[in-house]
């Protein structure tokens, strides 16, 4: 089994208006890009080079957005792993650096 690239629990995934999950798991592993429900059901896939992955300007830095397939999904992936009395990086950004970078894009 190839190691995760990217990995982020507790994740709301919402299309539009309308939220899918508000425990769900976002995983990047062997150059595919997987939302899944908090039960483990698959949302929605691709290929990390089909992926669009950015943060909306007007947005909190938990927020990010991820065209999969054609479909636009907004991602409230909250702060994973801060070390104590410590903020630490927010995961919309390690979201959008580990799209990047599995897909083999710069900025």
């Amino acid at each position: 089994m190839a190691e995760q690239e990217f990995t982020a629990r507790g994740v709301r995934i919402e299309k539009r208006l309308r939220s899918l999950t508000r425990a769900g798991q976002v995983r990047i592993r062997d150059g595919r890009l997987q939302l899944l429900t908090s039960y483990g059901s698959e949302i929605d896939s691709a290929p990390v080079q089909a992926v669009r992955a950015s943060k909306p300007w007007f947005a909190h830095e938990d927020r990010a957005l991820a065209d999969v397939n054609g479909t636009r999904y907004t991602l409230t992936l909250g702060e994973t792993d801060p070390a104590p009395g410590k903020p630490g990086p927010p995961s919309a950004r390690r979201f959008i650096e580990a799209v990047r970078k599995a897909a083999g894009r710069n900025r």
